[in-house]
């Protein structure tokens, strides 16, 4: 049974990152740390009382395709009607589009819970509220009056439609076609692992297409973005005529079950009705808001996962009595988090969630800053460090994610391989994070292409600064936080070491640089979390010494900061090597013997 983490989140939202910089925002005027706590807070209620009751079930069951549309588990559709009522749709979406317009601070913790207590369904709202930000950036305002109130709302969903059989990853190989029509296009083609591309929840899908108009530029510079509606919509915002829009299948996943993922096709008549957003071949790049929203909420999800994968494996290990183990207990067997590498296992877990949540929630709040500060200068500062920061926690958080919920299945021994305990469904979930909205390659690649090389290493020698000068400022005498603080320095020049190599080999050559990409995204994905630890680890210790009552909690930061800069730092020394000297057994490597 998942339980919301609602303590680590408001810990680490109040009294770890301080957000105060969002008083210079306008439009947060209304936002307070009691406004947070209450959404949190009935946030964590319908994860817990709506969300996780249905996430055995929705496995067992999963989404099914029918001839007259999909349908999805049992008990979604009225969870969906409860999150519709709850005004839950519109959280993040502007106040101009009829939504509350929270912090995307607040909306990635929302996300947390809703990810953690059942990822199939939190995967419909998570691709509406990026079509809804496209639709804010690009569309014109026709098209934002037409459908942004009823997806807003929740009456409406939203899809980003990208993939096609021969077009993974690579965009540029997108063969749908948009056919001008007056003032509107035909759209022909076929798009697959479209993520509730169909389904029974609401009355009309809006999709956001990649297509090519007639006689387009080759490659991603002839990709334009069309609203495509499952359901035509007249102009009084009334429903019309269904469009040629059909899902002709969904996949049979690893994982995700309840979510469809579907196989969809356009034109199989006369055409899908498609309407073109923004100006002509300029459709990927309108597609990057959605992505960019999606790379944030898919990489809270491998953490997530994990967190609810932690929960369990806790609460076995506390409660699953097996051998006796090598310390001082009463004769007889003891629960099994009494053996050191169970507790191992346990801690390692933990403290990655905690500060992988940490690294998601800081960049999230600069975000925010970069997006609404009334203050140009730290507006453009927040703005490089949050983008920074997203490709490190899509591609570290999920492999992360993956790893962790392993260990919970390890955690369980024989017991978690079996479906009845349901660690091995996090296993499953979790798998597809690391793939969908972009491998981790591709973000790794992103990360030291775009985010590093672009700008010499400049962003990046920002956040560096910032990081030494607050892991200084960290003075006490307790020996503990001392040698986290130390740890985490000394990770800190281990980053700049390697953000060095990286230069150097971009220089030499992009094949060199992106031969060791991903060790580079998963070093700074340690180095980040072990600066965040150490400064939570310090306002523990300055709280318990000011008296504060929840001491159990603040000790446990404090574990967690220590097992974290003892057992999972050094990995960035391993690393560090690798980006260092890797490249060249990489590329010389014959492709053709492998």
């Amino acid at each position: 049974m998942y339980r919301a983490p609602l303590k680590d989140l408001q810990f680490v939202i109040h009294e770890l990152l301080d957000e105060s910089a969002l008083q210079g925002c306008p439009a947060f005027a209304d936002y307070s740390p009691e406004v947070a706590d209450a959404i949190l807070e009935e946030a964590g209620k319908f994860a817990e009382n709506v969300l996780d009751p249905l996430y055995k079930s929705s496995d067992r069951e999963g989404a099914r395709w029918t001839p007259e549309g999909v349908l999805t588990p049992k008990g979604f559709k009225a969870a969906y009607q409860q999150y519709v009522e709850g005004g839950w749709a519109g959280l993040r979406a502007s106040q101009e589009s009829g939504g509350q317009g929270a912090p995307t601070m607040i909306g990635t913790a929302v996300e947390e819970m809703w990810a953690a207590s059942n990822l199939s369904f939190k995967l419909c709202p998570m691709l509406t509220q990026g079509a809804v930000e496209a639709l804010e950036h690009y569309g014109t305002d026709h098209q934002k009056n037409l459908f942004l109130p009823k997806m807003v709302s929740g009456e409406w969903t939203g899809t980003m439609n990208l993939t096609e059989p021969q077009a993974g990853s690579d965009l540029a190989a997108i063969r749908t076609r948009a056919t001008p029509e007056g003032d509107q296009y035909r759209v022909f083609g076929q798009k697959i692992f479209i993520t509730y591309g169909e389904h029974d929840l609401t009355p009309n899908i809006i999709h956001l297409v990649l297509a090519r108009i007639d006689g387009a530029p080759p490659g991603v510079k002839g990709i334009s973005m069309f609203i495509v509606p499952k359901v035509l919509v007249n102009d009084d915002g009334s429903l019309g005529a269904r469009n040629d829009v059909q899902c002709i299948s969904i996949e049979h996943k690893l994982g995700i079950h309840g979510s469809p993922t579907c196989v969809m096709a356009y034109g199989q008549k006369d055409g899908a009705i498609g309407y073109l957003v923004g100006e002509p071949n300029r459709g990927l790049e309108y597609m990057f808001v959605m992505m960019n929203a999606a790379r944030l909420s898919v990489g809270l999800e491998g953490y997530a996962v994990a967190e609810r994968a932690f929960q369990q494996a806790a609460e076995w290990a506390r409660t699953r009595v097996q051998g006796k183990p090598p310390v001082a207990l009463p004769p007889g067997p003891a629960p099994i988090i009494h053996h050191p590498d169970v507790k191992r296992l346990v801690l390692t877990m933990r403290s990655q969630v905690e500060a992988l949540r940490a690294v998601a929630l800081y960049g999230a709040y600069q975000l925010d800053v970069g997006g609404k500060h009334a203050d140009e200068g730290m507006r453009r500062a927040a703005q490089a460090r949050g983008d920074l920061l997203i490709p490190v926690i899509k591609g570290c958080s999920t492999e992360a994610g993956i790893e962790l919920a392993s260990l919970g299945v390890q955690v369980h021994g024989g017991m978690g391989f079996i479906e009845e305990t349901g660690a091995a469904q996090a296993y499953r979930d979790v798998r597809i994070t690391t793939i969908y909205e972009g491998t981790t390659a591709i973000q790794s690649n992103d990360f030291i292409g775009r985010k590093i090389a672009r700008d010499r290493g400049a962003a990046m020698a920002a956040l560096i600064a910032d990081m030494r000068r607050e892991l200084a400022a960290i003075k006490g005498g307790d020996s503990a936080i001392e040698t986290v603080r130390t740890d985490a320095l000394a990770a800190v020049d281990t980053l700049e070491a390697a953000v060095r190599q990286i230069l150097e080999s971009f220089a030499q050559g992009p094949e060199r640089a992106l031969a060791v990409s991903v060790p580079m995204l998963r070093l700074a994905g340690y180095v980040l979390g072990g600066w965040l630890l150490a400064k939570s680890a310090d306002v523990a210790a300055r709280k318990l010494v000011a008296g504060a009552e929840d001491k159990d909690f603040l000790r446990g930061k404090i574990t967690s900061a220590r097992f974290y800069a003892a057992h999972v730092l050094p990995q960035a020394q391993a690393l560090v090597k690798v980006v260092t000297a890797g490249a060249s057994s990489v590329l010389e490597a014959d492709a053709a013997i492998l």
